[in-house]
């Protein structure tokens, strides 16, 4: 079994945590009330500009240039992400550059921003792959459970249910196989941006700045 499948399986508990949290529920019902998912949208815009810098980072410090080349790949996938964001905020009439940050997003930002810009690369595909890798889970588990068009969440399912993203996450996992090693550091940023990931939705569904583990 591979680095990114075996640490993948190994936080399956907190994987299943995020499927059947309220806020990951509502969207897939279409029950999410508005108001939590524009804060969702806001705090996520600044959390992908962070994800962003941080594949600009590992970029810089990849020791081959197929690692250059996937990392620049990966990086534009964020950006049409954002676009999506963008779609969203012009929808509401809000100013995503006006975002503060709350708890919950800096905790994760902060994180994934330190290991970039001091860790090897590998350790920095185990601080990124859980986010790809259990969105495109989320996404494909929402479609297979018949989210409709009626939804009014319906495009961000499809967003992360798409092949496309899937491939993003599979790019990503095989860097991380291909430069990480099976440390207590490289399990450990794992689990930590697993557990981030809860905490955020967390803090988009019950509006407060979100807790730490």
């Amino acid at each position: 079994m591979s680095l990114a499948r075996r640490l993948w399986e190994e936080n399956r508990d907190l994987a299943q945590a995020a499927l059947e949290h309220r806020f990951v529920r509502g969207i897939g019902a279409g029950t999410l009330p508005e108001e939590n998912f524009r804060r969702y949208v806001a705090q996520d815009a600044f959390f992908l500009e962070a994800f962003a810098r941080a594949y600009a980072l590992a970029l810089a410090r990849s020791p081959e240039r197929e690692g250059m080349y996937a990392f620049f790949e990966l990086l534009s996938g964020v950006l049409e992400e954002l676009e999506l964001h963008k779609g969203y905020a012009q929808k509401w009439n809000m100013e995503l550059e006006e975002v503060s940050p709350n708890h919950a997003t800096l905790a994760y930002t902060d994180f994934l921003l330190a290991t970039a810009g001091l860790r090897e690369v590998g350790e920095i595909c185990a601080a990124m792959t859980p986010c790809m890798r259990l969105y495109a889970h989320l996404g494909q588990s929402l479609a297979r459970e018949g989210s409709g068009e009626e939804n009014p969440y319906a495009e961000w399912v499809r967003t992360y249910a798409d092949p496309e993203f899937e491939k993003l996450a599979s790019r990503l996992e095989e860097l991380l196989d291909r430069y990480g090693e099976d440390t207590p550091a490289t399990r450990s940023a794992y689990r930590r941006a697993m557990r981030l990931e809860v905490d955020f939705f967390e803090s988009a569904s019950n509006g407060t700045s979100g807790g730490r583990r």
